[in-house]
């Protein structure tokens, strides 16, 4: 490697010291005696210069000479005031030199491959040092037309550098925000009119803290601040560490166990006022432990979720009671699971069934207090019950089967003819349902199964979770579908397993959730409030009319801001990001 026109072996142990202006040792490739020690032209021009130079130095021998100390160890000299070389001259030892000063600065330049420049350079830099012992090279980075790397010791240091750190820097590509289903028309929709509304309402009674974690102060509305609390539900896997990193070409393959390993499910609530929900002594906590899988504890159920919801209204009732609490959850089937037997007009079919069967819904099996009655292969139990009526447009109810007194007694009645009762004449020509359900963004007459899935009486029945949520007095919000990057505790997530992957492997189940319990605790409330500063910055960015690829850049640019800057749509065009 060249710095400046020096050449330079730096055996350092860490990258940051690679990268320093000043170096530690240096390395000449030839003894002097290899050198040419004859005299060139310019010489004679150059006496006057050693003359004025030796008596710079005030010492009592004026036959010292700089010009040939090693392969005209300026380099030394530059970089190593305490060297024995440099030591001598500060001394006033004799130092003989078998060449003039601008022989010894050519010689020097040509064993490196360089000019006269070079050399004229090199004579101008071991003045300026003789006149100012402080006075050292600056590294010209970025000015050469030479890779550094092409200096075999630099990269052999790199090299094992890199081989030290190992698994804790990795080129793989970081992953972006979520994309599929982002911009979909009708996630868009909800996410402007009716998530979006709602939040900003609520926002202007809540705390918020700055990236350095001071609370912010300002006008705030009357009335209780609000608690926002996100839930998410997380998994560890017990063989999840990072494999990807840097090894040595020829190092030997370390086996690692193949598969993900033994799963464990945790399930929280965080806020940016308290962190995990929690009583103040610990003692009571929301969390949600289990070993999801068909031979394990199975899976979360719409009945798991309501039990967490009801346990953390249990705490907030009797730990904090002077805020008002407002529950936040995704757009999950779990979540979204209405009471069985409710109005749903998902698999409905068109027509009368014919002769000898009906339509009837599958639930799942209760006993007498409300539980689920499993069969014994741990499997659910079901069983068919009849759909719940619907309501016409005056508010009196509408049966969905036929009633008594009619041939078809206790018969499904069919869409056509559900609709023909509301007076929905035109749909009945419309066939019964789009391929998968995956109807057009915005529509609403494409299939007989949109139409009723958006009557009044259809769409405004409350999920089983909202309605215990608002029965005991709290709000609940959903997210928009494919919007991770709203709700904070993803983050904590991904924190959680980073920190999580840098333990050492382990197989057993009880090591895996005693490290994934640690890594959770582990996260700091101002590290939340960090995570939380930047949902709500994306939040922001949409309510600016940002799509999501904008609202990416801008979380990227303005760092440590809630808020977006006045200057944003300015800085997108500039940065021509559409």
């Amino acid at each position: 490697m060249f710095l400046g026109s020096f050449q330079c072996q730096i055996p350092v142990p860490h990258m940051a010291d690679l990268m320093a202006p000043r170096y530690q040792s240096f390395q000449i490739e030839k003894p002097v005696s290899e050198f040419f020690t004859g005299t060139y032209p310019w010489d004679e021009k150059d006496q006057d210069a050693d003359k004025e130079e030796a008596h710079s130095l005030d010492v009592e021998d004026e036959e010292i000479d700089l010009r040939a100390i090693g392969k005209f160890e300026i380099t030394h000299i530059l970089f190593h005031e305490d060297l024995p070389e440099m030591k001598e001259i500060r001394d006033g030892k004799q130092c003989q030199a078998p060449t003039k000063w601008g022989a010894s600065a050519l010689q020097a330049t040509v064993s490196m491959g360089r000019g006269h420049y070079c050399t004229r350079q090199l004579t101008t830099l071991v003045r300026k040092f003789l006149d100012d012992r402080t006075f050292l090279l600056v590294n010209p980075y970025g000015d050469w037309n030479q890779s550094m790397l092409i200096d075999e010791d630099l990269s052999l240091d790199i090299n094992l550098y890199l081989q030290e750190i190992g698994k804790d820097v990795s080129a793989k590509k970081v992953k972006g925000q979520y994309a599929d289903g982002h911009e979909c028309e009708d996630v868009v929709y909800y996410q402007d009119h009716t998530f979006l509304p709602q939040w900003k309402v609520l926002e202007a009674r809540m705390e918020n803290w700055s990236k350095e974690n001071e609370k912010e102060h300002g006008p705030r509305p009357d009335g209780k601040t609000v608690i926002s609390w996100f839930n998410d539900e997380c998994i560890f896997y017990a063989n999840d560490r990072t494999l990807r990193g840097w090894y040595h070409k020829d190092s030997p393959e370390k086996p690692y166990t193949k598969g993900e390993g033994a799963p464990l499910m945790i399930g929280k609530f965080v806020s940016a006022k308290f962190g995990w929900l929690q009583s103040p002594d610990g003692k009571q906590s929301t969390r949600i432990i289990m070993k999801p899988g068909k031979n394990c504890d199975g899976y979360m159920t719409a009945d798991d979720i309501v039990d967490q919801a009801n346990c953390a209204m249990d705490i907030l009732t009797e730990w904090y009671p002077e805020y008002e609490h407002v529950s936040i959850y995704d757009n999950t089937p779990t979540h979204l699971k209405r009471p069985d037997g409710l109005l749903s007009a998902r698999r409905m079919p068109k027509n009368i069934p014919k002769e000898g069967h009906n339509w009837v819904v599958e639930v799942t099996k209760r006993d007498n207090t409300g539980n689920p009655v499993h069969l014994p292969d741990r499997t659910t139990a079901k069983e068919k019950i009849k759909m719940g009526n619907a309501r016409f447009a005056d508010g009196t109810p509408q049966a969905l089967y036929f009633p008594e007194g009619h041939p078809r007694t206790g018969v499904f009645k069919g869409m056509a003819y559900i609709l023909e009762e509301c007076g929905l004449v035109k749909e009945l020509k419309l066939h019964a349902e789009c391929k998968n359900f995956k109807c057009a963004p915005l529509a609403i007459d494409c299939c007989c199964h949109w139409v009723l899935y958006n009557q009044p009486d259809f769409t405004h029945i409350p999920t089983i979770l909202k309605n215990t949520c608002n029965t005991r007095g709290f709000r609940l919000i959903y997210l928009p579908n494919f919007h991770c990057e709203l709700n904070f505790i993803e983050q904590c997530w991904g924190y959680a397993k980073r920190i999580y992957r840098l333990n050492p492997p382990s197989s057993k189940e009880e090591v895996l959730e005693k490290y994934a319990l640690a890594v959770l605790d582990s996260i700091s409330l101002a590290q939340m409030r960090r995570f939380s500063n930047r949902s709500q910055k994306f939040m922001d960015a949409y309510v600016k009319g940002l799509n999501g690829r904008q609202a990416a850049w801008a979380a990227r640019k303005y760092k440590g801001h809630r808020v977006l800057p006045d200057s944003l749509m300015d800085d997108l065009e500039k940065a021509k990001i559409t």
